[in-house]
């Protein structure tokens, strides 16, 4: 590859995009809701969710020293991250800790980036992330969806139109702040009718012995922080425009 080569693909990665329409990052916020909010949509778009759920558990595993064995993701949407280390201790604790939090978080990373006009950068991340967790997926069903949700984030990236491009972003950043809070109440309301007994959360209390619902609320509350502060700086983008006049 030669050097201009590399100069113009460092300026595509890194230069900032225009500025999109106020309107398209309320709209795409309209459609996130819709998907996250009607179950048939929901049970398709989980997917994603589990995919940054999980990737969330594996990246804290290494983080932490902890030696990564594999990634699953089930038809279901669940999703299993194995990772071998001490049983107990710190970085056991914030690999657990991680899974329900990691959709928001990436969805305040991507909203960060999407506040400096950084769409392009933001999809090839997105891209190289899920290749990365490829190399560890270790299911049939999992590396399909890991392939498939890969291939058209690169697909819009590599193909679409700047446009095209904006919406896509801003709708996914959107279903990751909004759709990493509904598992969280999907997951409590399972343990309250005596299901996931072996949950995240149940297996931070057996670490701690603080009770799992306290390992619920610090999820969730993480969750609507992330929510709250990425939304408004996806919202500072239009916002301004109702206030001005023709």
């Amino acid at each position: 590859m030669s050097i201009d080569s590399v100069t113009d693909l460092w300026e595509t990665l890194f230069s900032a995009q225009p500025d999109p329409p106020g309107t398209l990052v309320l709209v795409t916020a309209v459609i996130a809701l819709l998907v996250v909010a009607f179950r048939p949509l929901w049970r398709v778009a989980r997917n994603a969710v589990t995919i940054a759920h999980e990737g969330g558990h594996a990246l804290v595993a290494l983080l932490t020293g902890r030696k990564l064995r594999g990634i699953r993701l089930e038809f279901d949407t669940s999703g299993l991250t194995l990772s071998a280390g001490r049983p107990t201790g710190p970085g056991m604790i914030f690999t657990l800790l991680a899974g329900y939090i990691a959709p928001s978080l990436i969805g305040l990373g991507g909203a960060w980036l999407l506040g400096g006009n950084r769409i392009t950068l933001l999809l090839w991340l997105a891209v190289v992330l899920l290749l990365l967790m490829l190399i560890n997926i270790r299911n049939v069903f999992g590396a399909v969806s890991v392939v498939v949700t890969g291939a058209i984030v690169f697909a819009v990236s590599w193909y679409a139109s700047a446009q095209v491009q904006a919406a896509f972003a801003y709708v996914g950043v959107w279903f990751l702040l909004i759709g990493g809070v509904r598992p969280v109440f999907e997951l409590q309301s399972l343990r309250g009718r005596g299901r996931m007994r072996d949950s995240d959360a149940d297996q931070l209390a057996g670490l701690t012995h603080i009770p799992a619902l306290f390992w619920v609320g610090v999820f969730l509350a993480v969750d609507v922080a992330a929510l709250v502060i990425g939304g408004f700086m996806l919202a500072g983008q239009w916002l301004p425009e109702l206030g001005t006049t023709p």
